[in-house]
């Protein structure tokens, strides 16, 4: 056995150690190396990847003795993404399965494509505008708590959007408001922030990977700790949740269990006497018509729905302020927009029809993600041999598409790290790379919420916009920007606020 392995990582090392990367210890390989402290790690990854992947837009590291590939121009991510093969998140991703269980994110085969399937309905325009009343409101409460921030000099925008945030993917998951707007120091936000902070480091640890060790480890009993809280919370819900709907379709003849089709009726049905849906609810529907569905499938991608939906938008609006608070005459142009799509009244609820018609801010946003895109890096298992940038890649390696320097890289966009928002035009992007921008994911695995975190953005942003005046605190060497599950700045985003005078 030691002997096949030892020829298998012969032959592996032969091939991988062809491409562009940094030196490496034998057995540790990167391990070592990698910086510990978040912001430094990122600026780590982007240095190595304009020294080692400038000319041919890939590179190698090891973890251990495991080969990773990294992806930075859009032919090569290009080859990831677009593949049907290389279709298995990587094996890091199973750090996340104690949390979210194989749900959509981290499920692969004919689960992924069932999940799939069934849940692409959940974000159907008219469920999304059901959804645009919870992101009124909680961006209204937000705007609020931003008003006691007016003239009083510098504070962290962090906090006040996150929370939000995480009301609104609350209330639209789960049909459930914890008030984080009010009660940020509540037992389960703080479990959701503790808990991606310590994935991330175990990934990074080679020695952490190993279960049993973990659990004996400090990090690894506050991650069990965590675990418990979240898991509890989203049990209890969804319990909850199942036997009052038991007792509302007991009173229906209604036997078609598809939410393919969502009428008005349907929907009335499910959102039960709420009067209001919640992606819980519609799991829930369809597993009254579905016996293979249980509570335990929902829980998977309820968690998953957690996870994924709200520190992303959320960092992504953040990011945004700081951008928008340092370009004094962007600023000016989107308010000149809100006030002309919105009008007057600050507290009137934005319709659809108005997110569409805020265009700059779009740009705005766009250009916010391929800056600081909220998920730094993407990573697939390589399911057989291949060849990706001209260079062999042996089955097994985990590819890894380096969104920052994607997005930064000069093949690709003029002037990379400039703040351009125009260059999202029509006019000025329609020869670009169709992977040379990827804040959503691409390909078959792309990211399934992605109109939902855009319409939520525009709405936080723009409630922001119609009130107040931000100016940035801090210089782009000042935001230390960490490379971890999440793209956030190191000590957060720091601005003044002032009264608009209309």
């Amino acid at each position: 056995m030691l002997l096949m392995w030892y020829q298998r990582m012969s032959r592996v090392r032969k091939m991988v150690d062809k491409m562009p990367g940094p030196e490496y210890i034998p057995i540790l390989g990167h391990a070592l190396d990698f910086e510990r402290e978040g912001h430094k790690f990122f600026s780590q990854v982007m240095a190595y990847s304009e020294v080692f992947a400038k000319d041919t837009g890939i590179m190698r590291y090891w973890l251990g003795t495991h080969p990773t590939i990294a992806l930075t121009r859009g032919d090569t991510a290009e080859a990831m993404f677009n593949s049907s093969k290389h279709m298995t998140k990587s094996s890091l991703y199973n750090f996340l399965h104690p949390w979210l269980g194989t749900g959509l994110l981290t499920s692969t085969g004919s689960k992924w494509q069932t999940r799939r399937k069934m849940l692409t309905p959940t974000f159907h325009f008219r469920i999304l505008n059901d959804f645009l009343q919870v992101f009124n409101e909680q961006a209204i409460i937000m705007a609020d708590r931003l008003e006691e921030k007016v003239g009083k000099g510098k504070f962290d925008t962090f906090p006040f959007i996150t929370h939000c945030a995480l009301d609104i993917i609350c209330e639209t998951a789960m049909g459930r408001c914890i008030n984080a707007q009010s009660h940020s120091d509540s037992e389960y936000v703080t479990a959701i922030y503790k808990m991606s902070e310590i994935i991330m480091q175990r990934i990074k640890t080679p020695w952490w990977w190993p279960a049993p060790l973990f659990s004996l480890l400090s990090p690894g009993k506050e991650h069990d700790r965590c675990l418990k809280v979240l898991k509890d919370f989203t049990r209890q819900v969804i319990e909850e949740r199942s036997a009052a709907y038991d007792k509302i379709l007991a009173e229906k003849s209604d036997d078609d269990f598809s939410i393919t089709d969502m009428s008005e009726e349907k929907m009335s049905l499910i959102a039960g006497k709420k009067k209001r849906l919640a992606f819980l609810d519609m799991l829930l529907f369809a597993s009254r018509g579905d016996s293979s569905i249980s509570n335990d499938d929902i829980q998977e991608e309820v968690d998953t729905f957690m996870f994924e939906g709200h520190d992303t938008t959320a960092a992504a609006a953040n990011w945004a302020c700081h951008l928008i608070g340092s370009h004094p005459e962007v600023q000016a142009d989107l308010q000149v927009e809100v006030d002309s799509v919105l009008g007057q009244d600050e507290t009137k609820h934005i319709t659809m029809d108005e997110v569409k018609e805020l265009k700059l801010l779009d740009r705005v946003i766009k250009e916010t993600l391929r800056l600081y895109p909220s998920v730094p890096m993407y990573a697939r298992e390589i399911s057989e041999d291949c060849v990706i940038g001209g260079f062999d890649v042996p089955k097994g390696a985990t590819a890894i598409v380096i969104t920052s320097a994607l997005h930064r890289n000069p093949a690709h966009f003029e002037n990379p790290n400039e703040f351009i928002p125009d260059r999202w035009l029509p006019q000025n992007s329609g020869k670009r790379h169709p992977f040379a921008y990827v804040p959503f994911s691409a390909g078959l695995r792309n990211c399934i919420g992605q109109k939902f975190a855009m319409i939520e953005e525009k709405v936080l942003l723009a409630n922001i916009l119609r009130r107040f005046n931000m100016k940035s605190l801090q210089t782009t060497e000042e935001l230390r920007p960490m490379g971890e599950i999440i793209l956030r700045p190191q000590e957060g985003i720091f601005v003044e606020l002032s009264r608009r005078e209309k």
